[in-house]
């Protein structure tokens, strides 16, 4: 296991202790941990996504409104 040592507002540590008081802290700093990692690697991969749907939007021709209403349109009774 690996120590992590890091500061906090004492406001904060005073809610945290009170709220997880008879509870494991340190599991509990580690589930959170976690769960910011996974956090933090979803923003990621939606930027990510983001930035390739930019990118492909830049190599389309722009399609009017018209046009898109005629092909919706197009082959229905």
């Amino acid at each position: 296991m690996a120590t992590v040592n890091f500061s906090v507002p004492e406001d904060v540590k005073h809610a945290f202790n009170e709220a997880f008081q008879g509870k494991n802290k340190s599991a509990i700093i580690a589930d959170l941990m976690r769960e910011a990692v996974e956090r933090a690697q979803r923003q990621q991969l939606q930027s990510e996504a983001i930035d390739r749907i930019l990118a492909l939007r830049a190599q389309t021709e722009p399609v009017t409104a018209e046009a898109l209403r005629a092909a919706r349109e197009e082959g229905r009774p």
